[in-house]
């Protein structure tokens, strides 16, 4: 499974990059825009085919549900602790984010994927994860309920890497979005996977 992660910020012409990157087989998008608000988060989706609609995640707004064909939400760290996702489970689809791997062996069940980061240093938030034993940690893993998908750092160079290493799949963030041509970069991913 890839994911891609959109950026924080804007990108040029993203959603039009974006639909390019479903044809070409991407598997989810994380909708992630924190500073947006619920008008630019809806012409944000408006940009994106309706056909695609059922493979997006929201990070928040997730009461658009109601007005798109959206049933995959993601939690922070933080609001899993607060135990917000509840009254979403059972009939959407939820993922959350961990930063190791005895909090990724603790989840339940009702979790779909979880994102472990930082699988290797960070491409769009320079120095962080220089440091990280996560790739090391999975082999610690004795949660198989769960899927494990890698985040941090992943790029069409090191894709490999991580199924090699036993992650179920992969979330793309700097990989795509911090390259001169993000659907070129994804394709090239993807072979490697298919590959591999």
């Amino acid at each position: 499974m890839i994911i891609v992660i959109t950026p924080e910020t804007p990108f040029q012409k993203e959603t039009e990059i974006i639909n390019q990157l479903f044809n070409e087989g991407l598997d989810l998008l994380h909708i992630r825009k924190p500073m947006f608000n619920r008008e630019k988060m809806k012409s944000f989706l408006d940009g994106i085919d309706d056909e695609f609609h059922s493979q997006l995640v929201l990070h928040g707004f997730y009461d658009m549900r109601k007005e798109y064909p959206v049933s995959r939400f993601h939690f922070r760290e933080a609001d899993r602790l607060e135990e917000r996702h509840k009254v979403f489970a059972g009939e959407n689809i939820i993922s959350t984010s961990v930063h190791d791997i005895e909090v990724f062996n603790a989840l339940g069940k009702e979790w779909e994927y979880a994102l472990i980061s930082p699988f290797f240093p960070s491409i769009s938030k320079k120095g962080y994860g220089e440091q990280s034993t996560v790739m090391e940690d999975i082999k610690c893993r004795n949660n198989q309920e769960v899927k494990l998908i890698a985040l941090g750092g992943i790029n069409e160079n090191n894709i490999s890497e991580v199924f090699k290493n036993g992650a179920d799949g992969a979330a793309l963030l700097g990989g795509i979005w911090e390259c001169n041509e993000p659907v070129n970069s994804f394709k090239n991913s993807r072979k490697k996977i298919l590959s591999s």
